[in-house]
């Protein structure tokens, strides 16, 4: 039975920045929180983050402690955000939409920096703007619609003859209308037909729909939604024949055909200069949110082999990361 998990991270850390403002404060011990869906250990993007607070003389159980909460149940995620709550951070960070939203919830005053909004910051009442949050939540993006186009032509350049492509989204993501419109004009400067086709409770469920549409590869766009259950989307691509895209991380190491969207781990990378800014004096609110920087392309050998596709070599020079 899943359950509940906390964990409290201290540890030390090797660092070369010479030291800030924070010399000004020797003995104080800054309190970083930290809620995500995913153990510890499974998350890259927390090792990145602390790494790069490391570079920036943050040494871990001398002047900065983590407290790590994290479940794979939505429904408890309130609970922790208020746990972190109660513990007055210094700063908590999140690591999805729904850690972000909870969290936001469970506090007005402890500065929050979402490392990864797989949501519309604005749409979803998160922030006032981009440019001025106001409030006391700011953070990274991954959000970035010209990837549709991309991920139409990686496709194209894999699949022979491609001219169909399965579109996957939610009614349940509000900014999924706006990225099935760029997905559509995409298609058409590409000479690709675009098929929507809206997910539903089971997955599988919008699979035998697909199949149904005589459609060469499935394209999945970004949302927190998919991101928890890329596995099954994975998976259900390999038994369905069909090639498939997407921008989550570790999509690819589950079964998926390419992933190509930002790095989750440089977001987290940039979440601790957000996070070394805050404790040094400013606010959230004048923190302008960042949209992504870097930008991943990764291939399934394995999976592109079983689907009986061959990668050309000018493609594979291209790839940031290939699984065997």
């Amino acid at each position: 039975m899943k359950r509940r998990n906390f964990i409290k991270v201290i540890g030390g850390t090797i660092v070369s920045w010479p030291f800030s403002v924070r010399a000004e404060q020797p003995n104080r011990v800054w309190r970083v929180g930290m809620l995500h869906v995913v153990l510890v250990q499974a998350s890259p993007g927390f090792t990145a983050f602390r790494k790069k607070l490391g570079e920036l003389r943050y040494v871990e159980g001398q002047n900065i402690v983590f407290e790590y909460r994290w479940s794979d149940e939505a429904q408890r995620l309130p609970a922790l955000a208020a746990e972190l709550a109660d513990l007055k951070m210094d700063a908590i960070v999140t690591a999805d939409a729904t850690a972000t939203l909870v969290v936001k919830q469970a506090t007005k005053d402890i500065p929050i920096v979402a490392a990864v909004f797989t949501e519309d910051p604005v749409a979803a009442g998160l922030v006032e703007s981009l440019r001025r949050p106001g409030g006391n939540l700011t953070g990274i993006s991954i959000l970035a619609p010209e990837m549709s186009g991309k991920r139409l032509e990686l496709l194209r350049e894999i699949v022979p003859g491609l001219t169909r492509v399965a579109v996957l989204w939610s009614r349940q993501v509000p900014y999924h209308v706006a990225l099935l419109h760029e997905t559509d004009e995409a298609a058409r400067a590409l000479g690709v037909a675009a098929v929507p086709i809206e997910s539903s409770e089971n997955i599988e469920d919008a699979f035998r729909r697909i199949v149904k549409e005589h459609v060469g590869a499935v394209a999945v766009l970004q949302s927190a939604q998919f991101a928890r259950i890329r596995a099954e989307i994975a998976e259900l691509g390999l038994k369905y024949q069909l090639p498939t895209i997407a921008g989550s991380d570790s999509f690819v190491q589950h079964g998926g055909l390419i992933k190509y969207g930002p790095s989750v781990s440089d977001n987290f990378r940039q979440a601790a200069f957000y996070v070394d800014k805050i404790l040094k004096g400013a606010k959230p609110a004048d923190l302008p949110v960042s949209q992504p920087t870097k930008f991943e392309l990764m291939i399934n050998l394995k999976t592109a082999r079983a689907l009986g596709l061959t990668i050309s070599p000018a493609l594979l020079a291209r790839v940031d990361e290939v699984i065997e």
